[in-house]
């Protein structure tokens, strides 16, 4: 794959709701058209509606000063760039990769100058995978929230989800709450230090799923956004668990944590969520961090039948995650072989028994 095709590829994958979600957080007063966004002129600081972007052909079109056509990765590069500083390319694959926890699949980008139909030339980019020296050398600054915020919410009982077997106890320890002005739950999201570092809500409206089932919440003019790939959910609650026990079980959602948790017990929680479906290097650093000696992989089930395309696909994924990280730690995985979980099932969706099932039948490649 050449660096055309890995550039496109991370853009392939984000949806429009995701680009949405991105345009809230960039201040660009987004508004959903079926097909189409039309938001601020953020590429040159303008203020009116006037830049749209197509879902058909997964890039940005701006109707003034700017007169230009261009993807998500030259947006951001546009919205970073000054009269004397340009944004290099890899800052902006980094910011769209962690903030959406894509996996980069070990892109390693030739010295030479990347150059796509109707891009301005970028700097080199070359970025190789180094466990050991990011641990040494990264620092990540993650932006802090008052959590006074979740005191002024509602906390009801959220039926829907102590129907699918979630306990009042273990919603209310995770601080579970309901937004009314945008008719969501509301689920607080916390680093290993408790810190409170974004809010995202699902929404209980149906018609509100086309702008993306689940958001950062925007509250008093105010977004809780993070990026997802520098963090694990649960992982505050959990990390205690996991340094006795030295395993830890990845889900891709937080439902699935607050399920495991109240299944098993809160004092038997070794459960982390990506919120997505690939493991970023820091969320890697994070568990070993915690001495784990097992990361158990319980990604939803993105296959409806053994040997179909998405199949070939998923064991395609789950094999690059073992050979980025499986030098650092054992990696096993817990994957549906006998057709037990219904079409993006997460593992613990079926049940105790079910998982369990699946838990002793996982394997390391």
């Amino acid at each position: 794959m050449d660096e055309k095709e890995k550039l496109e590829q991370i853009k392939e994958q984000l949806t429009i709701e995701q680009i949405f979600d991105l345009l809230m957080t960039l201040g660009a007063d987004p508004i959903m058209k079926n097909d189409y966004i039309i938001c601020r002129t953020i590429c040159h600081g303008g203020s009116s509606h006037k830049l749209y972007y197509y879902e058909n052909t997964k890039l940005f079109r701006c109707y003034t000063e700017c007169s230009d056509t261009f993807d998500i990765l030259q947006l951001i590069v546009k919205i970073n760039s000054t009269n004397n500083y340009n944004y290099p390319l890899p800052k902006a694959i980094d910011y769209i990769c962690n903030y959406f926890n894509i996996e980069q699949e070990n892109q390693n980008f030739s010295e030479e100058q990347i150059k796509l139909q109707d891009w301005q030339i970028f700097n080199r980019y070359n970025k190789n995978f180094n466990l050991q020296n990011e641990k040494k050398e990264r620092k990540i600054e993650i932006k802090f929230y008052d959590d006074k915020i979740l005191t002024y919410l509602p906390h009801p009982r959220i039926l829907p989800w102590e129907k699918e077997g979630m306990t009042k106890e273990v919603l209310n320890n995770h601080n579970i709450c309901y937004n009314p002005s945008s008719q969501a739950i509301v689920i607080p999201h916390y680093d290993i230090d408790n810190h409170l570092i974004g809010i995202r809500e699902r929404t209980i409206i149906k018609e509100n799923e086309i702008y993306g089932k689940y958001r950062p919440m925007y509250l008093n003019r105010q977004m809780y956004n993070h990026a997802l790939g520098f963090n694990l959910y649960n992982i505050n609650f959990s990390k205690d668990n996991i340094k006795r026990i030295k395993k830890v079980i990845v889900f891709e959602g937080e439902k699935s944590c607050l399920l495991f948790s109240s299944i098993f017990g809160q004092d038997n929680d070794i459960s982390v969520a990506v919120c997505g479906s690939s493991l970023s290097s820091y969320q890697i650093e994070l568990l070993l961090q915690l001495n784990v000696e097992e990361i158990i992989i319980a990604f939803d089930k993105q296959f409806q039948t053994l040997g179909d395309k998405e199949h070939i696909g998923w064991v395609k994924k789950l094999k690059d995650i073992n050979k980025k990280y499986s030098k650092y730690v054992k990696i096993s995985y817990m994957f549906d072989k006998e057709n037990i979980l219904d079409y993006k099932d997460a593992p613990i969706d079926k049940g105790k028994e079910v998982f369990l099932q699946l838990y002793k039948k996982r394997f390391s490649i």
